[in-house]
């Protein structure tokens, strides 16, 4: 009986030290080959995005990474992706065990499965549609990003969520003759406005340089910062890549589309109310301004509620912004773009950059007497929707921003989107409810759980297999 018990023991201590070290090898140590990174979609993919997806797929998992479809009858092209991890922003409470702030408590975001790295990876490829731009810089082009994470814990408390963000970071624009009111060009600033950016630092912020808020060498996020006196000096315009949670076994896969529809970035009025502007906080401003009735923030267009608010027999749909066609397979329709939803709280992403500009790079060009950061925040906000809102309600809607359309004295509107090539960094959040659209803590990057910063792919790989049934 005794042998046997032993024998028991035995064979319970080799399972147990097998299900440790295969557990350990599917931390990343070993990724596997062979069926899956043969598979269409990730078989061409450049090898550091491979190996990314392999060791993810290794792992402990609901799901593999997803599957990417073609949604053209020819192959979507992978014309650049992002590499995650935890690595290049300042430790936070999501993220890190800090002693005597979040030591003793379960960790809230990474961290699972024993501890392992908490990684991902998100593939940007351009769908090759009869009839739409195929060229990634176009704003035109419909861009899928897939987006596959491991080693985020399901969030199941008040309301919150993870979310993806896309960011650019704001670049100094060409010289150009101002317009008639002495404002710089669309996209542009003026010769005086360059003069007085050449006073700042150490004369960086040169036309095509990534601009810095103080004239010094570009200082990404790193490891190193330190709220608020160490930082980045970037002006960060970011967009939303959606919602995200994870599934059992902490990992996450979300698929997301860039197109005209979707290209529209949070009101920039919120920044001075989200915690992530120094002294936001001391002054007791964290939200106190949200954006649930639409409208150009404090210093623009105040909307009643009755009239631009969530009406609950006719709800508020952000996404009702799609053209429609009889010829449609999906859904063939007539379009009607009185029906399209025209209560939005966003602005397209061009539109959001050109109020950066005016903020931070126009000092000569726009409200050179306004020193206040907050207050030309919401000027510049006001201003810039005021261009390209023809009915003057504060709200840019999809009409008024089509692509195909012209605004502000004939200019095409083409201008008014930042193309998927823009947005060269990457971040995950963590979101709580608090009313306020822009990311929490922005611009800083106290709610980061996750960044990587852009791969180029040139030429463009094959990255999917045929075909989605639904090909809007």
């Amino acid at each position: 009986m005794q042998s046997k018990r032993k024998a028991v023991a035995a064979v319970a201590a080799v399972l147990a030290f097998g299900a440790t070290t295969s557990f350990s090898g599917a931390a990343g140590a070993v990724a596997p080959q062979g069926l899956f990174t043969d598979r269409g979609d990730v078989k061409f993919l450049p090898q550091p995005l491979k190996d990314r997806l392999a060791v993810l797929a290794g792992r402990p998992t609901t799901f593999e990474p997803m599957t990417a479809f073609s949604e053209a009858p020819t192959p979507s092209q992978l014309f650049q992706y992002y590499l995650l991890d935890t690595k290049n922003f300042q430790p936070n409470v999501f993220t890190t065990t800090i002693p005597g702030i979040n030591d003793g408590v379960a960790p809230t975001a990474t961290g699972p499965n024993h501890d392992i790295p908490t990684t991902g990876g998100i593939r940007v490829v351009v769908e090759p549609k009869p009839g739409l731009p195929t060229d990634p810089n176009d704003p035109g082009s419909f861009v899928d990003m897939f987006t596959d994470i491991s080693g985020l814990f399901v969030i199941n408390n008040e309301s919150g969520w993870y979310e993806g963000w896309m960011i650019h970071d704001v670049t100094v624009p060409d010289v150009a003759a101002p317009r008639k009111d002495g404002h710089a060009a669309f996209g542009k600033i003026t010769a005086a406005d360059a003069a007085a950016l050449a006073k700042m630092g150490d004369y960086h912020n040169k036309p095509g340089a990534v601009f810095t808020t103080d004239g010094k060498a570009p200082h990404e996020p790193s490891a190193n910062d330190h709220w608020p006196d160490k930082v980045s000096n970037l002006v960060p315009l970011q967009l939303s890549l959606g919602a995200y949670n994870a599934t059992q076994q902490s990992d996450l896969h979300s698929y997301w589309e860039l197109n005209q529809y979707t290209n529209w970035t949070p009101p920039t009025y919120e920044l001075p109310f989200t915690g992530g502007i120094p002294g936001t906080f001391e002054k007791g401003k964290i939200g106190a301004l949200s954006s649930i009735v639409p409208g150009s923030g404090p210093a623009g267009v105040k909307n009643k509620p009755q009239v631009e608010g969530d009406n609950p027999n006719i709800p508020r749909d952000p996404d009702r912004l799609l053209n429609t066609s009889p010829d449609d397979p999906d859904r063939p329709m007539p379009n009607n773009d009185e029906h399209k939803e025209k209560r939005l709280r966003f602005v397209p992403s061009g539109l959001g950059n050109e109020v950066l500009l005016d903020v931070y790079l126009r000092t000569a060009s726009f409200e050179p007497y306004v020193y206040d950061l907050s207050q030309r925040i919401f000027d510049a906000y006001a201003a810039e929707v005021a261009r390209v809102d023809a009915n003057h309600n504060g709200v840019v809607d999809a009409v008024e921003a089509d692509l195909e359309g012209t605004s502000d004295g004939g200019q095409s509107n083409d201008r008014l989107y930042l193309p998927a090539t823009a947005y060269n960094r990457v971040a995950v959040t963590r979101e709580i409810n608090d009313g306020l659209l822009s990311p929490r803590f922005a611009p800083s990057q106290r709610a980061w759980v996750l960044s990587g910063d852009i791969n180029r792919v040139s030429p463009p790989v094959p990255a999917s297999i045929p075909q989605d049934g639904d090909n809007r």
